[in-house]
């Protein structure tokens, strides 16, 4: 069964931290550069981080940079989201996907609160 699963996120002030995890299986992840993803109401998912599939080289949205770091462990086909300085503006749901996404991986994503 092709599944991605996300998970680590949380309710958290402004200024901390949260390590996000996702795990695929094999036929999403060898060989697929991957990426997270958010969403907020009423707008669309956009793309945030990004990875190449032998970590050669990593993107990030100008919001995040900085702040987030992307990572993966091709060992354990498990893509992370080290986030950093946490603020209000990054509350939203977080999915993981291959990057460029594909339509038909979607997880159920995590939910990330940054509030006090």
């Amino acid at each position: 069964q092709v599944q991605l699963v996300e998970s680590g996120g949380g309710l958290v002030q402004p200024g901390g931290s949260l390590r996000l995890s996702c795990a695929a299986t094999s036929t999403i992840f060898s060989g697929n550069n991957m990426g997270w993803y958010r969403q907020t109401p009423g707008k669309e998912r956009e793309l945030i981080a990004g990875v190449h599939k032998r970590s050669l080289t990593m993107y990030y949205d100008e919001s995040v940079k900085g702040r987030f770091t992307i990572s993966r462990d091709n060992g354990k086909n498990t893509v992370y989201l080290q986030m950093n300085s946490l603020k209000p503006e990054d509350t939203a749901v977080y999915y993981c996907n291959t990057w460029p996404a594909s339509k038909t991986y979607w997880g159920k994503g995590t939910l990330v609160t940054v509030s006090t």
